[in-house]
């Protein structure tokens, strides 16, 4: 084929329904003898890529835990700098320095051939990142074509395309996110009944990533052992997997760590077998997943949790033929999802991030939902019209396709732009701080703490810092728990037991540094301060406001506007702060001596 062609959009023969990939299938009822027009793959992926890249350039991070857990220790892995928390301490071991390394080691390899700014290496990771959930995606739409038909394939892609939560979590440098890429690859595996590789990337996903990313292997491992009794072949993979993944991690880890680790399984002692398990750092009522999905996928969400109902109504309703006997069941195909959801769900200690794993099986059965939406729709409009009696429903129900593509694309676009406009300004305070160096506005033989108070939770990472002359410090604010400290400057400091760290989330105090030392603060002023956050902003007589931009102050917006962008109406009902890069005053008197010292060297 030529390759204009391959770019165009591909009309289903019957001939490629049955054979897909060199294994036959039986047609799918979707398509009984209807020419559908679908995305080929390798327009899927553009636009999928395209998607993911947006993401990568325009995302902020939404979770300190990215920053301090893994863009900070990434950071001393390359520069010998960086924030280290209480989870890479020896004493407890729960995160994984594998897991960091498979993403440093290209890192290394850009940093070394081409030494760009740092700034450039966090990018360029967030763009291979981009790269494995645009190709996870790619399959996992290649393989629902298979085992759900075309029609529930295309709103599936349009969903993963458009959705907030993809936008979100598709550049996220986190194990949630990366078990994402590697459960859908897992069940794109499964739908396509290649077992080997659902196996081995459900360990990927589990051992490298985040290790409750196996309950969505769960279903996996009951169809292969119950009913296709495959266990030879079950414990084969099973075993190749730890010789290939688990040994050579336990191994690395007891390097960096200077003991023997396991890392996947101190994390699941410390949040499942403790007293107080992760419930110390907050909970949150049953509804916060409910009201998070809602924003993240709209109606796309509604649907998916309304699909089994949906699901039991067509089957009592509809008359219809079964599956073909190749295909899994629908409750079968979609129990990784509902499972997750019944164990998360009920979970105290809730995170967004916690359902990253599933947001593309959200898409799915989303998608699933509005498709049996239509056929329920055809089968009672039919009752009253027996003209339509033989027609195949997607002729006469369309456009309610098209409007769920709009409206739930207009919803995850309006979604994506809310948060780009009301809280990228962070990033965009710390692209700024890096030109000044870059620019030569600030000497690089001069250390420069940067401070930042209740603003800790927003840095992007020390990766926005043009050179290792620039020191993070924390400010006492009104936040109690435990804050990074730096790695230590020792040779060996990942396997070196640090003063000051704890499992309890419990204040250290030695973390604070005083104010008339900072010569760079990050500041948020929204007009309110207290007695341990004063607004660092209206300090003129010690600070000069630098960069500013704006951000979004919830409290004052209108919870509908700030949730959803609309142009030229959003601003009416939206309050915004600003978004500051302070600069010490005595700072200036600083670069002023060490520009003279430099032309006198000169």
């Amino acid at each position: 084929m030529a390759p204009n062609q391959r770019q165009r959009q591909l009309v289903l023969s019957k001939k490629e329904l049955k054979k897909i990939n060199g294994r036959r299938f039986s047609k799918p009822e979707e398509s009984s003898d209807m020419g559908l027009i679908y995305p080929s793959y390798d327009t899927a992926f553009k636009l999928l890529l395209s998607a993911r890249f947006c993401s990568a350039i325009w995302s902020h991070i939404t979770d300190c835990d990215e920053t301090y857990n893994y863009w900070e220790p990434s950071h001393y892995l390359l520069y010998g700098t960086g924030q280290q928390t209480w989870e890479y301490s020896p004493e407890y071991a729960l995160r994984s320095y594998m897991y960091l390394l498979i993403h440093m080691v290209p890192a290394k390899v850009y940093h070394y051939l081409l030494e760009p700014n740092p700034m450039l290496v966090f990018y360029f990771i967030r763009c291979l990142l981009s790269v494995g959930c645009a190709l996870s995606e790619v399959y996992f739409y290649k393989s629902i074509c298979r085992e759900f038909g075309i029609h529930v394939a295309r709103l599936t892609l349009v969903f993963l395309i458009l959705s907030s939560g993809m936008y979100i979590s598709s550049a996220a440098f986190l194990p949630s996110s990366f078990s994402m890429y590697l459960s859908t690859v897992a069940t794109a595996a499964w739908y396509a009944r290649q077992y080997e590789l659902a196996i081995f990337a459900t360990a990927i996903s589990s051992l490298l990533g985040w290790p409750f990313a196996a309950l969505l292997g769960l279903p996996i491992a009951v169809e292969m052992l119950l009913h296709r009794k495959e266990w030879s072949k079950f414990i084969k993979w099973v075993l190749i997997s730890a010789v290939v993944i688990a040994i050579p991690m336990v191994w690395v880890d007891s390097v960096y760590f200077g003991k023997i680790v396991v890392a996947p399984l101190n994390i699941i002692l410390y949040n499942v077998f403790t007293s107080h398990g992760p419930n110390l750092y907050g909970t949150e009522p049953f509804s916060y997943y409910i009201f998070n999905g809602f924003l993240n996928f709209n109606f796309v969400f509604i649907g998916a949790l309304l699909a089994p109902l949906g699901l039991f109504l067509a089957w009592l309703i509809v008359p219809a033929r079964p599956r073909d006997r190749l295909c899994l069941p629908y409750w079968y195909s979609l129990a990784p999802l509902y499972l997750w959801i019944l164990v998360f769900f009920f979970q105290p200690h809730k995170e967004e991030r916690f359902l990253f794993p599933v947001y593309p099986m959200i898409c799915l059965a989303g998608a699933i939902a509005m498709d049996i939406v239509q056929k329920l729709y055809f089968y009672v409009t039919m009752k009253f019209n027996p003209s339509h009696i033989g027609c195949h429903y997607l002729q006469y129900t369309t456009y309610i396709t098209v409007g769920a593509i709009l409206v739930c694309s207009l919803f995850g676009l309006s979604r994506s732009l809310a948060i780009y406009k009301g809280y990228y300004a962070p990033m965009e305070i710390m692209i700024e701080a890096n030109k000044l160096a870059t620019e030569g506005k600030i000497p690089n033989d001069v250390n420069i703490n940067f401070c930042i108070g209740k603003e800790w939770h927003r840095f992007p990472s020390s990766f926005f810092f043009p050179s290792n002359n620039w020191k993070l410090q924390y400010l006492a604010s009104e936040f109690k728990g435990q804050l990074p400290q730096p790695f230590s400057d020792d040779e060996n400091a990942t396997s070196i037991i640090q003063a000051h760290f704890n499992d309890i989330n419990k204040e250290e105090p030695s973390r604070y540094f005083t104010l008339d030392k900072c010569h760079f603060l990050l500041d948020l002023d929204i007009e309110t301060e207290t007695a341990l956050e004063p607004n660092y902003s209206r300090l003129s007589g010690q600070f000069t406001i630098v960069k500013t931009s704006k951000f979004l102050d919830a409290s004052r917006s209108h919870p509908l506007f700030r949730a959803f962008y609309i142009p030229f109406v959003s601003h009416k009902f939206c309050t915004y702060g600003s978004y500051n890069l302070l600069q010490s005053n005595t700072f200036k008197t600083i670069v002023s001596h060490s520009k003279q010292k430099n032309s006198k060297l000169s």
